[in-house]
């Protein structure tokens, strides 16, 4: 491959990325809810505050299958990164189950 070739591979590859200041701010979730169609994945955060009679989803992700798989592999690789780090991350317990009417269910 010769200079040109590497040049225009490089061009291809850069992506301006925005990040506006409201979306920058977060959303704080406390509960991931998953569910699952034949051509994509939902994932729905939300924020459960104790004694509080109902919640709204803050967030809601639609992905599809490739990408969910590789968001579930930088999920993995973060968390050994982090657990290396500052050490294994204790899981409590686990999310109220929550039915809904998207296929099958599961929770993060």
């Amino acid at each position: 491959m010769n200079n040109d070739d590497s040049n225009k591979d490089d061009k291809r590859r850069k992506l301006n990325i925005e990040l506006d200041e409201a979306t920058a701010q977060g959303q704080y979730s406390n509960l991931a809810i998953v569910n699952h169609s034949p051509s994509e994945f939902v994932i729905d955060f939300v924020n459960i505050m104790p004694g509080a009679p109902k919640s709204k989803v803050k967030s809601r992700i639609i992905l599809t299958p490739p990408h969910a798989k590789r968001l579930l592999k930088a999920l993995g690789d973060n968390i050994g990164r982090f657990e290396d780090q500052f050490g294994e991350i204790k899981d409590y317990g686990h999310a109220p189950s929550i039915p809904l009417n998207f296929g099958p269910t599961g929770e993060a």
